[in-house]
């Protein structure tokens, strides 16, 4: 098991096994020496009763070390695992609120036989458990679970179906039965007499989102804001070994470079990938780099290259995972890797300060349905519903659906309805696609996400939640990993959303989408460098499905392999794929989606 997790931890390995009348306990742990590169910093590491195994980093580690130490407490490494053992061992699990960082890890007591699992704010770091017939594993990435052989794989049908619709399988949701994510921000505790498992939550950025909003004048706030973010990104530098950035051209990663280069005498070093074809931020990043005076490393990759990666996406990725931005992600981990043993990822700056094009089309199509005339509701959704079923398969018949539904909704569950939408495959083609008819549960649901101070917050708080936690993070982390390179989030500094999501909402979404953080970023690089429409760092992989690799479609595709899998339609399937190939689908991500499943089961359930 430990050894399938070799690319996460290729320095250094270790295991610990303990066993008593009621149960085994064993932990193994792959390392990627950061800080205290020693034999010290070994693991599994052992203190009195306890042993632990942590994946991650506490970038205040030494300021915790030092109120340990005035505590009595006597260290034998630089290691930052080190601290909270002791941190546990001194304050128990409320050890965790002291913790600036990213981790997962799990602490076993042989006093009470308790195993003890946490799971960082912001889920940067990833936590699977399975517990089945009395055994009880939990790993970093799925892929350990199948090496051990108590462990049954049962498709789990429910989760297919919400992959499909999003792209990616939401927490605590996993692709197979008897498995689950920890939700971020939890604690999981086994006591292995009793065999009761507790999970509790610790932090949830929604209680920052329905507090009121913060009575500070903008200047002041973007004065603390900035200080916040000089703060955060400055502990993601802490390391014994080279660290990196990743750099785009967009704002976000535009504002770790800037500030951290402000406040650092030495140069920074950051990596840039571009395409041949394609979405290509490439020239934008150059631009940035030298006027900021970085030490930039700019690479094009070749279709051949980019395409290569397609293959190996499920064995990185565990589960079925349909974000085709991985590809450039592994790519451009892979040139930092030879470079620099961590790497910097600005994520989280849209989810954090209102940055998505989708937020102005919500707050768009909620204000049209808000002023729409009550008397002609009844009789325009009617109308509409006629129409739907007069009209072929296509986006206009998709639009024209969620109206005549939302039409008949109550004012307070418009914004669940329309965010649910935007998620959610057409009615019509879901219930073609898939060979068990049942019905889509809410995607969003009002239990879930309450009554936020505005739609905008609770649309935020959403994508915060669900598409960064269970797509962005999943993305970076098994990219960069994949190779051996630490990815750090500096904008997951709990600090910083706990602040930002208590601010007024026009001072994120005024003017401008990302209006403060923007301000920032213009007091250090001029705005005409960074003036340009919002891009993603997407590759063309439909039309090279389309041409190069049609080859794809036809082997995981066909009708005998959509069969195996038992999930799906094949003749709707065979439908699908030829409008997809003839240019005319209005919806292509289903063709990736399907593609990116079929290729995980014939890697994972053969």
């Amino acid at each position: 098991m430990v050894e399938s997790l070799h690319h996460r931890g290729p320095d250094d390995k270790g295991f610990f096994i303990h066993s008593t009348h009621n149960a085994s306990i064993g932990l193994g742990h792959t390392r990627l020496s950061i800080l205290d590169l020693s034999s010290a910093g070994h693991q599994p590491m052992t203190f009195r009763n306890y042993c632990i195994v942590l994946n991650g980093e506490i970038y205040n580690f030494r300021e915790i070390r030092t109120e340990l130490t005035g505590l009595g407490h006597k260290f034998l490494s630089e290691s930052d695992t080190e601290v909270v053992m002791h941190s546990f061992a001194e304050w128990g699990s409320a050890c965790v609120s002291k913790f600036i960082g990213m981790f997962a890890f799990a602490i076993f007591d042989n006093k009470t036989n308790e195993i003890t699992i946490v799971r960082d704010r912001a889920g940067i770091k990833p936590l699977y458990y399975y517990w089945h017939n009395g055994l009880f594993l939990f790993s970093s990435e799925l892929k350990a679970f199948h090496k051990h052989p108590g462990f049954i794989k049962i498709l789990k049908n429910s989760a297919v179906r919400k992959y499909i619709n999003l792209g990616y399988i939401p927490s605590p949701e996993c692709i197979f039965e008897h498995c689950t994510k920890l939700i971020p921000g939890s604690i999981l505790t086994l006591n292995t007499v009793s065999r009761n498992i507790t999970v509790t939550k610790y932090w949830d950025v929604r209680d920052y989102y329905l507090r009121p909003s913060l009575k500070v004048p903008y200047p002041e706030a973007k004065k603390e804001l900035e200080r916040l973010l000089v703060s955060a990104f400055g502990y993601r530098m802490i390391s014994d070994v080279p660290v990196g950035v990743f750099l785009s051209g967009g704002y976000d990663s535009t504002a770790v470079i800037a500030l951290l280069q402000a406040n650092n005498s030495q140069k920074l070093r950051t990596f840039t990938i571009g395409f041949e074809d394609g979405i290509n931020e490439a020239p934008f990043a150059k631009k940035i780099a030298a006027y900021i005076r970085t030490d930039h490393t700019e690479y094009y990759c070749n279709k051949q290259e980019a395409q290569s990666i397609i293959q190996n996406l499920p064995y990185y990725y565990d589960e079925p995972f349909a974000d085709d931005s991985s590809i450039p992600t592994i790519l451009v981990s892979a040139i930092a890797r030879k470079e620099v043993k961590v790497a910097l990822s600005a994520d989280a700056g849209d989810e954090i300060f209102g940055g998505y094009n989708s937020y102005r089309t919500f707050i768009n199509n909620l204000n049209f349905i808000r002023n729409f005339p009550s008397y002609l509701k009844n009789f325009a959704s009617r109308l509409s519903k006629i129409l739907v079923k007069l009209m072929p398969e296509g986006f206009s018949r998709y639009k024209l659906s969620v109206l005549s539904d939302v039409l008949r909704k109550d004012e307070k569950l418009i914004p669940y309805f329309l965010l649910n939408s935007y998620v959610t495959l057409d009615k019509k083609m879901s219930a073609k696609l898939f060979i068990n008819k049942v019905k889509e549960p809410d995607l969003i649901s009002t239990d879930e996400f309450p009554d936020f101070r505005d739609p905008l917050s609770m649309a935020m708080a959403i994508d915060y939640c669900r598409y960064l936690q269970d797509d962005i993070l999943t993305k970076v982390d098994r990219a960069t990993m994949s190779v051996s390179l630490e990815g750090r989030e500096p904008f997951l500094d709990h600090r910083i959303i706990e602040f930002a999501a208590q601010l007024p909402t026009d001072f994120k979404y005024g003017t401008t989408p990302k209006m403060i953080l923007k301000d920032i970023v213009h007091q250090y690089v001029p705005e005409e460098l960074l003036r340009r429409p919002k891009t993603g760092f997407t590759p063309p992989v439909y039309s090279w499905l389309k041409n190069d690799l049609s080859y794809l479609l036809h082997d995981y595709l066909s009708s005998d392999m959509i069969i195996r899998s038992g999930v799906f339609n094949s003749e709707y399937v065979d439908d699908i794929k030829a409008v997809f190939l003839k240019g005319r689908i209005y919806d292509p991500s289903v063709i990736w989606k399907l593609l990116q499943f079929q290729m995980w089961f014939y890697k994972w359930m053969y």
